[in-house]
C-alpha cells in the first residue's frame, strides 16, 4: 500500500511545474492524489468534520454526501470566463477576451499566497479512455477537497493518469484555487470562495494550452476537466488535430429488429440532455443505452464515418426536475456513491428537491443551511442544484461506452427549450443545411448560468459558453467535414418544449421522445414518411407513432 499524498512520478516537467506553483501559492502542505478508494474516503471524512459535507443516511443512500455552496457560488459565471488567445479575433465576438500576457500577470498576483493554511492537491486526470487516440491528460492543482472527490467521479483520476503520462508525456496544466487563504488561527468556513463574482476568474490560454481558475469552487468553474478542458481547450486542440469536441450527449438506440443506431445530441444546459441520454423508451421493443450525457469527442473513423466517445466517467446532472417519472435511470444511478450539492436535507438524512415527484418533507434544511418547510415561500433546492454520480452505476450504460475508437453516428440532433415557433422534429436537407440549423439554435435560459432565466438567447450548437475560438471559424470547421468524412450523419432539430396558447405542453416528452427517435431511425434507413417544407423535412401526420397518446397531429 502506498503512503497517501506522496509523489510517485519521475516526470521532470510535471514535478518542476508543481514545485513552481507551490512556491507561488504557499500552501501548508502538498498532497499528490492517487485516485484510490482509501484516499476518497479520507477526504470525504475530512469534509464531514469541517462541515463541507453532510453524510447522508447510509441505509437509504450508501456512500452519499450533501454539500452546500456559498450563495454567490452556484453556477457558471460566463461574464468572468475568458479565452485569452493571442488576438481578440481568434477568441471571437462570443467570448470574453483579454491580452494573455496581461491576464497572466493579474493571475500571478491573485494566486500569490492564495493557498496559505490550506493543502495543495495535485490531481492527475485523463479525459477519454486511456488507450484512445484522443485521450488527453491534465494536471489540476487545487486547494479544494470537494474538487478532488468530484474529479475522481468525473474523470480517470490518479495513478492511471500518471501512468499514461509516463516520464515525458504532454499534459495540460490546470490551476485552481478558491481564493481564500487561511491566516494562523483563522476559522475556516464550509465553502470557501470569493463571494464577489467580480473576483472570480475562469481563464483559458489556448495557445499554451493551460487553464487558470480563481475564486469559485463550483461545478465547471472548478472541475477543470469538464467544460474548461473537455470543451473550451479541447475544441481548439480538436480543430488543430482534425476532430471535434462538442457539448453533446451520446445515445444508443436499438430497434425491435435488433438494429442499433448511435446519435449525438446538442442541447443547452438544463434542457433535457441527461433525461434523453438515460431515457426509458415507451415504445414496445425499442431499447436505448447511454454513452454520455454532456460531452462528445468526435473523430473520423477508419470507415469514414464520424465516431463519438464520452471523455468523462461521471454525470454532473441538474437535480431539480429529476424524478422516477422524468428519469428513472438517473435516480438509480445516484442511489449510492454520489455527491449532492445545494439540495434539501430531510429529517431522516436523505435529500429532496423540487420536481422529485415525492412528497416534500414537513420540514428540512434548505440549500443555504436554513430551516425550510413547504410553506416557506422559497425553493428548498437551488434551481441549479446538482448530483455527481459515477457513470458505471447507470442501469442503461452502453457496453461500448469506453470504446477507444468511439461509436459510429447515424444522426446528430440539435434542440433547445422553445415554447413556440419550432416544430417537434425537423430533418435537414443535407449537411450544410444541418449546420445552418445548428448555428441558429436558440433556447430559453436556465439556472445553469448566472443571470435571468426564461429569456431566449441564441446558442449555436449549444456551444456559446464553451467554444474556445471564433465561432465563425467553428462553423467553417464543421462545414469542412464534407471533405473529411465519406459518410456523414443525418441532422435533425427537435423541440420537446412547445406549448399551446394556454401554456400547456403540446408533447409529453420523457420516454415518449422514443417515438421521435423511431422516426429518425426510420429516416436514417431511407424510410419514414416526410414532407418537404421550406425549413426542412417534417414528418407527415401519420409518420410518428402516437398510439395511445393524447396529442393532435
Amino acid at each position: 500500500m502506498t503512503t497517501l499524498g506522496k509523489r510517485t512520478t519521475n516526470h521532470k516537467a510535471l514535478t518542476s511545474w508543481v514545485e513552481e506553483m507551490t512556491r507561488l501559492c504557499q500552501p501548508a502542505e502538498v498532497f499528490w492524489c492517487d485516485g484510490s478508494d482509501q484516499e476518497y474516503q479520507m477526504l470525504c471524512d475530512q469534509m464531514v468534520k469541517r462541515g463541507t459535507f453532510t453524510r447522508l443516511n447510509q441505509e437509504k443512500r450508501p456512500g452519499c454526501y450533501l454539500a452546500r455552496s456559498h450563495p454567490s457560488d452556484v453556477a457558471r459565471v460566463e461574464d468572468r470566463t475568458f479565452i485569452c488567445a493571442r488576438t481578440k479575433e481568434e477568441a471571437g465576438p462570443t467570448n470574453n477576451w483579454a491580452d494573455p500576457a496581461e491576464m497572466k500577470q493579474k493571475l500571478l498576483g491573485l494566486f500569490k499566497g492564495c493557498m496559505e493554511g490550506r493543502t495543495l492537491y495535485v490531481i492527475p486526470f485523463a479525459m477519454g479512455p486511456l488507450d484512445s487516440p484522443l485521450c488527453k491528460v491534465g494536471i489540476e492543482i487545487t486547494d479544494s477537497p470537494y474538487v478532488v472527490v468530484n474529479m475522481r467521479i468525473m474523470t480517470r483520476m490518479g495513478t492511471a493518469a500518471l501512468n499514461k503520462l509516463g516520464s515525458e508525456g504532454p499534459f495540460i496544466p490546470c490551476m485552481h484555487s478558491v481564493g481564500a487563504p487561511l491566516k494562523p488561527g483563522q476559522q475556516d468556513v464550509p465553502w470557501p470562495c470569493q463571494a464577489d463574482p467580480a473576483n472570480k476568474y475562469i481563464v483559458h490560454f489556448p495557445d499554451d494550452p493551460s487553464i487558470w481558475s480563481y475564486g469559485s469552487g463550483y461545478g465547471g468553474n472548478a472541475l477543470l476537466g469538464k467544460k474548461c478542458l473537455a470543451l473550451r481547450i479541447a475544441s481548439v486542440l480538436a480543430k488543430k488535430e482534425g476532430w471535434m469536441a462538442e457539448h453533446m450527449l451520446i445515445l444508443g438506440i436499438t430497434s425491435p429488429q435488433g438494429k442499433k443506431y448511435y446519435v449525438a445530441a446538442a442541447f443547452p444546459s438544463a434542457c433535457g440532455k441527461t433525461n434523453l441520454a438515460m431515457m426509458r423508451p415507451t415504445l414496445p421493443g425499442w431499447k436505448t443505452s447511454c454513452l454520455g450525457d454532456d460531452i462528445a469527442w468526435i473523430r473520423v473513423g477508419k470507415d469514414g464515418r464520424l465516431h463519438a466517445m464520452n471523455p468523462e466517467t461521471g454525470f454532473f446532472g441538474v437535480a431539480p426536475g429529476t424524478s422516477i417519472k422524468s428519469n428513472p435511470n438517473a435516480v438509480a444511478t445516484f442511489a449510492k456513491n454520489s455527491v449532492f450539492t445545494n439540495v434539501v436535507l430531510t429529517p431522516d438524512e436523505d435529500v429532496w428537491w423540487e420536481g422529485m415527484d415525492v412528497p416534500a418533507p414537513a420540514k428540512g434544511i434548505d440549500w443555504e443551511g436554513k430551516e425550510w418547510t413547504p410553506d416557506s415561500g422559497r425553493k428548498g433546492a437551488h434551481p441549479n442544484a446538482r448530483f455527481t454520480a459515477p457513470a458505471s452505476q447507470c442501469p442503461t450504460l452502453d457496453p461500448d461506452w469506453q470504446n477507444p475508437e468511439g461509436m459510429p453516428l447515424s444522426a446528430i440532433i440539435f434542440g433547445g427549450r422553445r415554447p413556440g415557433t419550432i416544430p417537434l422534429v425537423n430533418e435537414a436537407f443535407d449537411w450544410e443545411h444541418g449546420m445552418f440549423m445548428g448555428s441558429s439554435c436558440g433556447s430559453e435560459t436556465t439556472a445553469a448560468a448566472v443571470g435571468k432565466a426564461g429569456v431566449l438567447r441564441r446558442d449555436p450548437f449549444a456551444m456559446l459558453p464553451f467554444c474556445g475560438y471564433n465561432m465563425a471559424d467553428y462553423f467553417a470547421y464543421w462545414l469542412s467535414f464534407t471533405q473529411r468524412a465519406t459518410k456523414l450523419p443525418k441532422v435533425y432539430f427537435v423541440n420537446w418544449f412547445r406549448k399551446d396558447g394556454s401554456g400547456r405542453w403540446l408533447w409529453p416528452g420523457y420516454g415518449e421522445n422514443s417515438r421521435v427517435l423511431k422516426w429518425i431511425c426510420e429516416r436514417v434507413e431511407g424510410a419514414g414518411m416526410a414532407q418537404e417544407t421550406a425549413i426542412g423535412n417534417l414528418p407527415t401526420a401519420q409518420a410518428i407513432d402516437v398510439a395511445e397518446l393524447n396529442v393532435t397531429t
